[in-house]
């Protein structure tokens, strides 16, 4: 796998192979490194029609993708991902395959389209009959019914929004699922959720690791939010960044037609800022944009609210975006009195209604300083999640799903299928879940967006250069970044 006799370290979740000139391949887990001599079997593509004139189907066993595409003269080759795609064997007769798909978390546009696509995957390719549905997320390994998935079942789903399978949070209980799979004599299985599901999958993967189940665990990540660190992006992101000017163009509207006119918009960002970053991007109607990672301050001189009088002064209007992560610090600091912070099932932070806040701080502003305004607050935040996935990640999510399926029926396991630098690959669980994927204001990208809305940062000088050194010690400990 290394060029010229490199070395390797492994764990139960990844194995680093090291190269020449630096490089490293932190691939993925196989079936035969806990359950050796198992038997292979010629791939059934070999013998499909739709195939036979394709000039190189199969992927080497030696390819990889570079995690970091941008690099200097003598700087090392850097981390390297297994390249997605069928192999020339496979570990699974067809007859023997039992898969199962199951949804987690929230919704996310393109959710029905990754279940059709793996059923079809399965089933037209490799001649698998036997694929399950979980209802309900984890929980419903134990608890809920199940579906018998079939290609006619699942034809014309991703025509609609949602998922077919139900969804939830929590209800991870690592013992019992996997005593229901292996109780149900499956070898597949198919998860589809963020960071917090991606997390449950690894703890799946390592019980039937330590069982010595012929089991693959894969995951395809899903996260609106487009917080999950490697990949370029998760499926139902441009979705959501299309969607999203949709309530843009309305409040754009709204304001422009009123008197001192402001519409505020809040968009989706727990922790990351990047739909509404790319959103106002898209847009150009937007005047001020705030997400999580830029903190911003209120009152005083440089303050937003000083900045909203001043864009009324000067244009009439005023279209603002506010992630609904952003600002969280502020509101806390106002309700200190307040009891603990509570969590939802996933134990992901319960977040206090920054659009409503910040509306109220506005009106009250504009009486204080007696100006009078007309204010629209508009929050599309359902109405994304709930939608059909558009034409690109349509595209995405059904190869993405045919990607994860090469990867199962070849013996791969303990891993989520992404994109890296547009190319398809298996990515270990531990790489996937070790941090989130945020804006980096520092970077070109945000700087882009503060030249089209010709807004201040809101940053002190003290809070840049305490932003700098935290990316630069970053860029030390991690090979890439989100740079586009």
């Amino acid at each position: 796998m290394a060029a010229g006799g490199g070395g390797g370290e492994s764990n139960s979740q990844m194995k680093v192979v090291k190269g020449d000139f630096g490089y490293v391949l932190e691939d993925v887990p196989h079936l035969v490194d806990y359950i050796p001599d198992l038997p292979t079997y010629p791939n059934p593509l070999r013998s499909n029609p739709a195939y036979s004139v394709v000039k190189q189907y199969f992927v080497d066993k030696d390819d990889t993708v570079p995690q970091k595409v941008v690099v200097h003269i003598g700087s090392p080759r850097g981390v390297h991902f297994r390249r997605a795609g069928p192999c020339q064997k496979v570990y699974f007769k067809s007859d023997d395959v039992h898969a199962c798909i199951v949804t987690c978390g929230g919704l996310c546009p393109g959710l029905n389209t990754v279940i059709r696509e793996i059923v079809h995957s399965l089933d037209y390719m490799y001649g698998v009959r036997r694929i399950l549905g979980i209802e309900g997320g984890y929980r419903g390994f134990y608890a809920k019914n199940t579906i018998n998935l079939t290609p006619k079942l699942v034809d014309d789903i991703h025509k609609r929004g949602g998922t077919i399978l139900g969804t939830s949070r929590g209800g991870h209980d690592t013992a019992k699922i996997v005593d229901s799979v292996q109780d149900r004599g499956i070898n597949q299985v198919y998860i589809i959720g963020g960071d917090g599901t991606q997390k449950g999958a690894a703890a799946i993967y390592e019980e039937v690791r330590r069982r010595g189940l012929k089991v693959s665990v894969a995951g395809i990540p899903k996260t609106i939010d487009n917080d999950i660190p490697v990949i370029d992006k998760s499926f139902g992101f441009d979705t959501a960044v299309e969607e999203a000017q949709r309530a843009i163009n309305a409040a754009h509207v709204e304001a422009e037609s009123a008197e001192n006119g402001i519409g505020l918009v809040k968009l989706m960002g727990r922790y990351s800022g990047f739909i509404a970053m790319y959103a106002t991007l898209a847009s150009r109607d937007v005047d001020c944009c705030l997400i999580p990672e830029s903190p911003f301050f209120l009152e005083g001189q440089g303050g937003l609210l000083e900045f909203v009088e001043k864009r009324l002064k000067d244009s009439g209007h005023i279209v603002i975006v506010i992630a609904e992560g952003a600002g969280q610090e502020l509101l806390a600091a106002e309700n200190s009195s307040a009891k603990a912070t509570e969590s939802d099932a996933s134990g992901n932070r319960l977040l206090k209604d920054v659009g409503l806040w910040l509306s109220q701080k506005i009106k009250d502003y504009s009486k204080l300083r007696n100006f009078p305004i007309n204010l629209k607050y508009i929050d599309p935040t359902y109405m994304i999640r709930a939608i059909p996935s558009n034409a690109s990640d349509n595209v995405y999510s059904t190869l993405l799903a045919q990607s994860t399926v090469h990867g199962a029926m070849a013996g791969f396991t303990g891993f989520t299928c992404g994109l890296v630098n547009g190319r398809h690959t298996y990515i270990p669980f531990n790489r996937i879940i070790e941090r989130q994927n945020k804006v980096v204001i520092t970077d070109r990208m945000w700087a882009r967006l503060l030249s089209s809305t010709n807004q201040p940062s809101f940053l002190c000088p003290i809070e840049v250069e305490k932003v700098k050194n935290e990316e630069k010690l970053k860029a030390q400990l991690l090979d890439g970044g989100n740079a586009r």
